[in-house]
């Protein structure tokens, strides 16, 4: 396999036909502009930008520095909690190794730290690929990749990326129907939710995922039980208080990940409320957290390392040349009963 990658490397890599000049004539800019667009640096107006970056990508154009890329693979992390970032790189590290590859890691912070910017800092190392978690490139620095013929594949645990590039995800429609279910089995009724963005897809699939699964059992999901925000301990803190002093609080609450129901458990906690006997609490991940709070909590679990091996695979055979099966590959999901869960008193 090893050689095989060389191979699509001198073939993917090989210099493209048209230079920085012709390019800039052909977009009615100056060189220095071309190779502003080519190395992600600002000054550049968006518009001309956009028609730099639609020549260089309708001419195929590859970087001459493209040609002999190191034998690394980049993961880049967009804001995702450490604890999944562990679990991800567990999956990707032994791929790249079988391959005779590094791992490198880039963190995506903001604001955006004085200096070189993380994406010029990762062309200049010229990984064979990049992982991207929790995509949220935009569309120049995703044509700042492809001009520089370095494949990406998308890996979010929440949702689907952003533009039409290969991705792995996890199941969260069904992940949502199999909480909803477990808690209806144990007899619950009057089901909250603490989900997670509105604008995430994934998060909007596992409410609508419960939805379904209590519309089918007879069972209305009122919509004054439901919050939304972000994924943090803070959040389902705050918006589980919100469910939990109504006079007509729910008997379980659904959570949108770990870390919201890690603040539900303490919104209970507050109010002098007992999981499970007062309150039923449902997360989803399944990071570590989750095996050792107490009660031990009920939750969804995303196969993170085999997301991770599977991004890997995908990015080895862009790499070597290759033509992906699938462009798109999601993951089961499972429910993992532990003891955050019981019949409503």
């Amino acid at each position: 396999m090893a050689g095989s990658i060389a191979d699509g490397q001198r073939r993917g890599r090989r210099r493209g036909e048209l230079t920085v000049g012709t390019i800039a004539r052909l977009a009615g800019v100056s060189k220095p502009t071309v190779s502003k667009v080519l190395n992600g640096r600002a000054g550049v107006a968006s518009d001309t930008r956009q028609r730099v970056e639609a020549l260089l990508r309708e001419h195929g154009y590859r970087r001459p520095d493209a040609i002999a890329p190191a034998a690394l693979l980049e993961v880049v992390f967009y804001g995702l909690e450490r604890h999944m970032a562990v679990e991800i790189m567990r999956g990707i590290e032994p791929v790249a190794r079988e391959h005779e590859l590094a791992v490198a890691f880039t963190e995506v912070v903001e604001p955006t730290p004085p200096g070189r910017s993380w994406a010029e800092q990762l062309l200049a190392r010229h990984p064979l690929g990049v992982v991207a978690v929790h995509s949220a490139f935009t569309p120049e620095q995703h044509a700042l990749l492809a001009a520089s013929a370095i494949p990406l594949v998308a890996l979010d645990p929440s949702g689907e990326p952003l533009h039409a590039i290969p991705s792995v995800g996890a199941t969260n429609w069904s992940g949502g129907i199999a909480v909803a279910r477990h808690l209806l089995d144990l007899g619950h009724r009057r089901i909250g939710v603490v989900g997670g963005p509105p604008d995430s897809l994934g998060a909007r699939a596992r409410l609508e995922g419960c939805r379904a699964a209590l519309d089918a059992a007879g069972v209305r999901l009122d919509d004054r039980l439901v919050r939304t925000g972000e994924f943090t301990f803070e959040h389902g803190r705050d918006l589980g208080r919100e469910l939990l002093e109504r006079p007509d609080r729910p008997t379980a609450v659904l959570c949108g990940n770990d870390l919201q129901a890690l603040g539900v458990y303490a919104a209970a906690w507050r109010l002098g409320l007992r999981v499970p006997h007062d309150l039923s609490v449902v997360g989803f991940d399944d990071i570590d957290n989750t095996r050792w709070c107490c009660p031990p909590m009920t939750t969804v679990r995303q196969p993170l390392a085999e997301m991770g091996a599977t991004a890997a695979r995908m990015l080895i055979t862009l790499a070597g040349g290759g033509v992906l099966d699938q462009p798109r590959v999601e993951l089961a999901t499972a429910l993992v009963v532990r003891e955050s869960t019981a019949p409503p008193a």
